[in-house]
């Protein structure tokens, strides 16, 4: 009998349930087989590109305010497939088995309500997912104009540690690239621009003054921006000797011009959590096929926010 707040293992055996009794999800990880990736290396980290098949679906997904409004959304769960199986989570949340994987293990982190895709009143849920799921997942949030293909559905995912490149080459980059902002008692908070990737790093033990910091840095970018609306994140959270490390990626938009354009230059690559974090995916098999290193360069340029912004956003910080 796994213990009841163990929901690692909860969580663990409900996909080994899943892949049981669900054909959906059986389909869905035996596409997992059929992947191939491929890698370029950068100076201090890698990005991984992965031709995954299942994953046409949510890369090509429509989210614009008509096409969400016309469509049952997939996360209430009412409208769940009578076969998905709810793992109840603590606070209103739930954790169902992703039948479209990534990872060898995904999971969707779902809102019981149909609430908006927001993180301000949300960011501690994350934290006690990533440390309740900690045994073997990182746990990560997709803005609602960030790669969430259910804006309007409050979620998280969840995936396998070390899935990611920078689970493991976080410490390489920090090295490297690392600015500290704030290093105290209670939180270490760094500013990164690694040549891809612009993003701030929380670590520490303490969740309400990371959740403060969180709150200021949201503050900070809403100024900065001069709009209220919640601004482009995707965000990492990894739990481990009872600390968190929270990344958050500071976007400048949400798809590049190659996954608009009508030509041969066309790659169906919506950059959200899991590709930044290192493993980009591509659903089409002549996009995995001729995409270069100097794509990868030029559709991360154009999603995250620039070297004077991040400069800007740590000057104010």
């Amino acid at each position: 009998m796994v213990p009841e707040n163990n929901f690692a293992d909860k969580s663990k055996n409900l996909l080994s349930t899943q892949l049981k009794n669900w054909q959906m999800c059986k389909d869905g990880y035996a596409t997992l087989n059929s992947i191939q990736v491929k890698t370029f290396n950068f100076d201090g980290y890698t990005i991984k590109v992965q031709y995954n098949a299942g994953r046409l679906i949510s890369s090509g997904a429509k989210v614009d305010a008509k096409s969400i409004k016309e469509r049952p959304c997939f996360l209430c769960l009412h409208n769940l497939p009578k076969e998905q199986q709810v793992l109840d989570y603590k606070e209103n949340y739930a954790i169902l088995v992703n039948p479209f994987p990534i990872f060898n293990e995904h999971f969707t982190l779902p809102n019981k309500e149909h609430v908006p895709q927001s993180i301000k009143e949300s960011f501690k849920i994350l934290l006690h997912y990533s440390r309740d799921l900690s045994n073997y997942y990182t746990v990560f949030y997709n803005g609602p104009k960030c790669g969430a293909s259910a804006p309007d559905h409050q979620h998280f995912q969840a995936g396998n540690k070390d899935f990611m490149p920078i689970d493991h080459e976080y410490d390489e980059i920090i090295s490297r690239y690392g600015k500290a902002l704030v290093d105290n008692d209670t939180i270490k908070i760094l500013s990164v621009d690694d040549g891809l990737r612009k993003f701030i790093s929380f670590e520490g033990s303490d969740e309400d003054a990371l959740d403060k910091y969180f709150q200021k840095l949201l503050t900070t970018l809403k100024k900065l921006n001069n709009s209220e609306e919640e601004p482009l994140l995707n965000i990492l959270s990894f739990y481990h000797n009872e600390k968190w490390r929270v990344i958050i990626f500071l976007r400048e938009k949400h798809r590049p011009t190659q996954y608009f354009a009508e030509d041969d230059s066309r790659i169906l690559l919506s950059p959200a959590s899991v590709d930044i974090g290192g493993v980009s995916i591509t659903p089409l098999k002549e996009d995995f096929d001729k995409i270069t290193k100097e794509d990868i360069v030029d559709i991360f340029h154009q999603v995250f926010i620039s070297k004077d912004k991040l400069e800007k956003v740590f000057r104010v910080c």
